[in-house]
């Protein structure tokens, strides 16, 4: 049984061809999604020639499309872009910020990025500044720096000051004065005889 099937696209279909081209699928691909949605059919040289014209628009359309990205990766090289998030008083985000984010707010800027476009460098989870990888294509990059800021004014203050004896013990210094244990049972005392 083959495992692979020569099939003549009918359409543009993302990371396999544009329309006429003759490529070589797994069977299951061809089976369940290019032949199902009338992406591809079987090749014959009838065929070819029948999409020569459409073929020849779908090039176009696709020089006209990597010469928009060209300009936008020329114009988003470098570019700053802030995204303010809800976080703790630490800069611990309480969501974190995901390509969709950056993307979306790519957009509202003029930059059509795809999400899947955006590659971040790890998770961001905290209020910082960020160096975002944005690949449009095998040969089409940008680089853009994200700041995340927070909602409000952090307090960073520490209300309780906390420092360590000679032994590892923990001191917690109030800022109220702790009763001692014997104010308590002279208090009761002094309620008895009356």
């Amino acid at each position: 049984m083959a495992r692979n099937v020569k099939l003549l696209l009918t359409e543009n279909v993302d990371s396999l061809g544009i329309v006429g081209d003759i490529v070589n699928v797994r069977v299951g691909y061809a089976r369940n999604y290019l032949l199902p949605f009338g992406y591809a059919t079987t090749p014959s040289d009838e065929l070819v020639a029948q999409l020569a014209e459409k073929r020849a628009q779908a090039e176009k359309q696709l020089a006209e499309r990597r010469a928009q990205r060209e300009e936008m990766i020329g114009k988003l090289n470098g570019q700053e872009l802030t995204l303010i998030r809800a976080c703790n008083d630490q800069g611990q985000l309480y969501g974190s910020v995901t390509q969709q984010d950056i993307s979306s707010a790519l957009k509202e800027l003029g930059f059509n990025v795809a999400p899947r476009e955006v590659r971040l460098p790890t998770t961001i989870k905290r209020v910082d500044t960020f160096d975002i990888h944005i690949k449009v294509d095998s040969d089409l990059e940008a680089d853009i720096k994200l700041w995340v800021v927070a909602d409000r004014e952090l307090d960073t203050e520490d209300n309780d000051e906390m420092e360590f004896d000679n032994e590892g013990e923990l001191i917690i210094k109030d800022k109220k004065p702790a009763k001692s244990e014997a104010q308590p049972e002279a208090e009761a005392e002094a309620g008895a005889e009356a």
